[in-house]
């Protein structure tokens, strides 16, 4: 050590090892303070004295972070937070060059001015300084060192041609998360390296870079505040920043206090430009490698003896004139604004009328705006602090804690983080004031531990979203020209090297998105190379596999578990489709055929098991004549075939050929005629695939929800798939076509010509509102008036309409297949509980009964209520020219019922080559072929 009070200006450039020297010197005397520019670089200064000195004797402060041992000799802080009167033997400022800064520039100009060590001072900075120095500190000594390597030039340079060992430099937090975006696709990914990254994040990101699991490193200029990197080339993506006012150009010696972190010790380095920014001129270039730029002539300066009478005070001092030449008056600071802003409010000014008020929100008026939200909105938040404090004396627990715990949250993506990231350094710096909380050390150590849970998932997001290791291994090893080895796991997911690189779906591989170009194109063949026995392994499986692990899709497609392995196409006949298998190439032709036919066999079982009546059907050889020509046209359509597209078929059938269609499930109703047993769920939903391959439909109607008596229209759906649905559109709703033929059977016992309503029966049903099943009717032909009538209450109650009327014979009520009984369990069985697609309220609605009205007493409000009236529609005049040639409007005109109702509809029988319409035929005086106990007085009648 030297004599007292030696000051020392050590100027250089980058890479002279002045940070190093300054660390020796204050390491050689009992007691030390270094003052450094960000909290990054304090904080690998203060590892690396504790690696000297042990962690008892080094003290780190920050405005966010304060370990302080009790026994503490030396400290390391921010320059903001070196604490002042210590009288510590050993004091230095490292990048002096920072007092002409516009931001911060008066913190270092105080500190050259009035920081000093009791036996030593060192500045430390650049050789721009050099004016300064002399002209403001007259007895300081100079040390000049020089750069251990070479720094050269190198002009503009492709991202995608950058070597290994690079950091590329941005000056947004877009511009730097766009680069590593862009490496990690081209190269494999990059760290990433703010300065509004916590110490903890950084040292992770670095961490990374400096153990070679990346070779790019993405940063702003914070960089280039002595952060000692392991760099061999900084590139340029900008020459301009933003310096919190606007957007500017880089001075030459800002652009090399960045370059110069290329090339550490005797190691040489390189620097240029990428992206968009343009080439540097001849002179900027060589002035950054000789290190020579214009000396700084002004250094910016704030009045440090402030004075607290008032609050117009404070300011008036804060906003003096400096008395020396070099030195100009620093722009309006953060503090300083925040001081002005809620010093003019009423409650603040009435608080404020003493000196340590005044202190007190100067002290509170120094908290950062970390958040930079808004300045309105950290002007509210000092406001509240300082309530608390003046008014408490403290900052309450419970609202520090609310305060805090909001931001102790690690889900989110990178700008969630970023942001609670910055809210909690507020709270962090809150809490390293002394005397703010009641407890200190718990509220430094709760802050902490937040923000450090919040820079692990930081880093961790980074990490995820500018890093793919995956390719940086791979990329590696193809460069180094070694066979890759590639697994295959029981899962199907693929690896190479370790690295995961796509899926076996079914059987074929699905690369991982995530590749490009021609490393995509390397890491596909390795894997479809391993793949080759798996092929084979999992086609032996599948084709052994059970029935129920395979399933078909509606839309035709076929499947193992959860993987796509196949698809239907048409065939010669609907019932036989074709099977299109899933198979990569490189698996072979063996393995293809051996899932072809698996697939094959599993959609022939289930149209088999499926579709047993219609199969039945098609192979009954006692069916001869119209019987076996009306079968083939069942099979042809699916089992569900509308009545009126066979009306004259259906009318050729005699009872005998009936009853051999009866025989296998077949119903003649009056609207469709239809096996029940393939009104089921499950194949309904293989009948509609089916069909749509049939008809060449490109997108596949899909089968209704189980259960549903009703289900809205689908305007859109192709022609006919609701019959294939079990369905008959009627209206806005379309109605199941099992139950449409009850409704039948209860509308044949209403007076169609004269008018009815609708019966409770009729609108159970259905789970219908009156509203519904008005639309309904209207679309099965019928006309609905509308009215309103006065609502009264009903005193006698009706018996509950019957399904069917009696036949005038004798015998079971008249139904045209057969009795009602038999129909309901058709119905039971082809569609299980009658659940609707309507509410409560709407399945719910009576309907009025006609008989047993109580009127209403005396002058008492009348209610109304909305009624139907409903008749047959006439048909129009090209329908009535038909059945006046032989129609059965024609053949019924005028004759009475059967049924003792006049033009009540009687049962499924359409006339002549008419198109059957909803309209139920009239009663006629002929014997009903459909009817079997008419059809056994025929036989009597026969035998007589």
């Amino acid at each position: 050590m030297t004599g007292d009070k030696r000051v020392v200006a050590v100027l250089g450039p980058t890479n002279t090892g002045k940070t190093t020297y300054a660390i020796e010197r204050m390491l050689g005397h009992r007691t030390g303070v270094i003052g450094l520019p960000l909290r990054l670089l304090a904080r690998e200064v203060y590892d690396r004295c504790v690696v000297a000195r042990g962690p008892s004797v080094v003290a780190l402060v920050t405005g966010e972070e304060r370990i302080v041992p009790p026994r503490a000799q030396y400290w390391v802080c921010t320059v903001e937070a070196m604490p002042e009167g210590m009288g510590c033997d050993f004091l230095a400022i490292d990048e002096i060059q920072l007092c002409a800064d516009p931001e911060r520039g008066h913190v270092f100009t105080d500190r050259l001015l009035r920081a000093r060590g009791l036996h030593e001072t060192l500045f430390l900075g650049a050789d721009t300084m050099r004016g300064p120095i002399r002209a403001l500190v007259p007895n300081a000594e100079f040390i000049q060192r020089e750069r251990m390597s070479t720094l050269s030039y190198i002009g503009p340079k492709k991202i995608s041609r950058m070597k290994p060992r690079s950091a590329i430099v941005g000056f947004s937090v877009e511009n730097v998360y766009a680069i590593a975006e862009l490496i990690r696709r081209q190269k494999g990914g990059a760290a990433v390296v703010m300065g509004a990254l916590s110490p903890r994040t950084r040292n992770a990101q670095v961490d990374m870079y400096q153990n070679g699991e990346v070779d790019y490193l993405v940063a702003t200029d914070a960089i280039g505040m002595g952060l000692n990197l392991d760099v061999d080339h900084v590139a340029f993506s900008s020459l301009t920043k933003f310096d919190g006012r606007r957007m500017r150009p880089l001075a030459p010696n800002e652009l090399a206090q960045i370059a110069g972190r290329a090339g550490r010790g005797m190691k040489n380095g390189t620097f240029g430009v990428t992206g968009d920014a343009s080439a540097l001129d001849d002179g900027t270039a060589q002035a950054i490698t000789d290190h020579r730029f214009t000396p700084l002539k002004k250094l910016n300066w704030r009045n440090h003896a402030l004075q607290f009478g008032s609050i117009d005070r404070l300011i008036q001092t804060l906003e003096a004139s400096p008395d020396d030449e070099i030195l100009v008056k620093a722009r309006e600071a953060d503090d300083l604004r925040a001081l002005k802003s809620i010093g003019q409010t009423a409650d603040i000014m009435a608080r404020c009328t003493d000196g340590p008020s005044v202190r007190l929100l100067w002290d509170v008026c120094r908290i950062p705006d970390f958040r930079g939200i808004s300045s309105a909105e950290h002007a509210s938040l000092l406001e509240q602090i300082f309530g608390y404090l003046h008014q408490l004396g403290k900052i309450p627990d419970d609202w520090m804690a609310r305060q805090i715990d909001r931001i102790d949250r690690t889900d989110g993506d990178i700008d969630a983080l970023s942001k609670r990231l910055a809210f909690i350094r507020t709270w962090t710096y809150v809490a390293q004031r002394k005397g703010w909380t009641d407890d200190e050390s718990h509220w430094r150590g709760h802050a902490r531990s937040v923000e450090d849970r919040l820079s692990d998932a930081l880093h961790e997001r980074l990490t995820q979203r500018f890093v793919d290791r995956r390719t940086s291994v791979l990329l590696r090893r193809l460069g180094q020209k070694e066979a890759m080895v590639a697994e295959v796991s029981n899962t199907g997911e693929v690896t190479v090297e370790g690295e995961y690189v796509g899926k076996l779906e079914g059987f074929r591989f699905s690369q991982d998105k995530g590749t490009t170009g021609a490393e995509a194109k390397t890491i596909k063949t390795a894997a479809l190379q391993a793949l080759a026995p798996q092929f084979h392994l999992r086609a032996d499986r599948f084709y052994n596999a059970p029935d129920t692990e395979i399933d078909f899709t509606e839309q035709g497609g076929l499947m193992w578990g959860k993987d796509a392995v196949g698809k239907l196409v048409a065939g010669s006949d609907a019932l036989k489709p074709h099977v299109e298998v899933f198979v990569d190439d490189v698996a072979g032709p063996e393995v293809a055929q051996k899932v072809q036919r698996r697939l094959q066999h599993f959609i022939d079982r289930k149209i088999a098991a499926l579709f047993e009546p219609l199969m039945n059907l098609s192979r009954d050889e006692t069916l001869s004549g119209l019987a076996r020509g009306f079968a083939f046209q069942m099979v042809e359509a699916l089992g569900v075939l509308p009545r009126a597209q066979v009306a004259d078929e259906v009318k050729a059938l005699d009872q005998d050929a009936r009853g051999a269609l009866r025989k296998h499930g077949i119903r003649f109703g009056q609207f469709t005629i239809f096996l029940p047993l393939l009104l089921k769920p499950a194949p309904t939903r293989l009948r509609l695939v089916l069909w749509s391959l049939s008809q060449g439909i490109d997108a596949f109607p899909e089968a209704p929800p189980p259960g549903l008596v009703t289900i809205p229209v689908d305007k859109d759906a192709p022609a006919g798939s609701d019959t294939m649905s079990g369905y008959r559109n009627a209206g806005e709703r379309a109605i199941r076509i099992d139950m449409l033929e009850r409704l039948a059977d209860m509308l044949r016992a209403e007076n169609t010509r004269a008018g009815f309503e609708a019966k409770a029966d009729m609108l159970s049903i259905t789970g219908m509102t009156l509203e519904q099943f008005a639309d309904l009717m209207q679309g099965l032909g019928y006309k609905a008036a509308k009215g309103e009538r006065p609502k009264v209450k009903a005193v006698v109650e009706t018996p509950a309409p019957q399904s069917g009327v009696p036949d005038p014979e004798g015998g079971e009520a008249y139904e045209p297949d057969g009795p009602v009984a038999s129909e309901t369990g058709d119905n039971a069985a082809a569609s299980g509980p009658e659940t609707v697609e309507t509410t409560e309220a709407e399945a719910a609605t009576p309907a009025r009964e006609p008989a047993g009205m109580a009127e209403p007493e005396g002058d008492a409000e009348v209610e109304t209520e909305v009624f139907y009236t409903f008749t047959w529609g006439r048909a129009p005049r090209a329908q009535g020219a038909q059945n006046r040639r032989g129609g059965e409007g024609a053949q019924n005109k005028g004759k009475p019922g059967r049924k003792g109702k006049r033009g009540a509809p009687q049962g499924d029988k359409p006339r002549g080559g008419q198109k059957f319409s909803a309209r139920p035929p009239k009663p006629e005086k002929k014997i009903d072929p459909d009817n079997p106990f008419a059809a056994a007085l025929m036989g009597l009648k026969d035998g007589k």
